[in-house]
């Protein structure tokens, strides 16, 4: 693990009367698998949204690898190193998985060079190579809106793969997806990273999924910072089982 690749810095948002983000202090080491948790409005996807660069923070800064990245817009955002997958995934519903994974490729190729012969065989090769990583080969030849859910999650995740980013934000990833099929997907998504040197940052709702998979887990209520920790003492604390998972509540 190396040292901070992302910090946000006294960070501040808000909606009307709504407190998105509350003088957020936050620092991600380089190769952290960490989970962001909270119940629905509790400011999760405002945080990924300002650090992809699609909303601006109302006070303070969120640096990645010491660069002040507030100003910027997503697309420099994203040629820093940044990608992320959706909770509704982002596809070509008309393309084959491959042709998908082809124009990601294109999207990450400023310099158009994909047009060349050579150039044509590399990004092919590298497009199969993280099929192969996330098991989608089988559906290689497949239009994408004839694919299961957790399927198309997976193509949106090994898509998000085509910049080689540095750091990974998965919108739920497992939501959608059958009871039974979670765990099986999960791990299939962390053998495909499990060799990428970069930071993942992950909303999920289901515990389970973050006891077993998160080695950091921050939790969010209110636009604020309720516990930051591993997963067990994270999950047991009071706030978290007040405000998160309503544990207390129920008692």
């Amino acid at each position: 693990m190396g040292g901070a690749l992302l910090e946000a810095r006294g960070v501040n948002k808000r909606f009307g009367a709504v407190v998105a983000a509350a003088d957020m202090q936050m620092s991600l080491a380089g190769g952290e698998r960490v989970s962001l948790i909270g119940s629905n409005g509790a400011g999760k996807t405002t945080f990924v949204n300002m650090i992809t660069g699609y909303l601006k923070p109302d006070d303070g800064q969120i640096l990645l690898d010491g660069r002040d990245i507030t100003p910027l817009s997503p697309r420099e955002i994203t040629r820093l190193g940044v990608a992320r997958s959706f909770q509704i995934p982002q596809l070509c519903a008309d393309l084959t998985v491959m042709d998908n994974m082809l124009v990601a490729n294109a999207c990450h190729d400023p310099g158009l060079s994909f047009w060349k012969p050579a150039r044509r065989r590399e990004t092919a090769e590298r497009a199969d190579a993280l099929l192969d990583r996330f098991k989608l080969q089988e559906h290689r030849g497949r239009r994408s809106a004839e694919l299961p859910g957790g399927v198309r999650k997976l193509l949106d995740i090994a898509m998000s793969l085509s910049a080689e980013p540095r750091l990974l934000l998965l919108d739920e990833p497992t939501s959608g997806v059958a009871a039974e099929e979670k765990f099986p997907m999960m791990d299939t998504i962390m053998r495909g990273l499990e060799d990428a040197a970069m930071t993942v940052l992950f909303v999920e709702h289901d515990m389970d999924i973050v006891e077993r998979y998160a080695s950091r887990v921050i939790a969010f209520y209110a636009g604020r910072i309720i516990a930051d920790a591993a997963p067990g003492p994270a999950l047991a604390s009071a706030d978290v089982r007040r405000y998160v998972t309503g544990e207390l509540l129920a008692e």
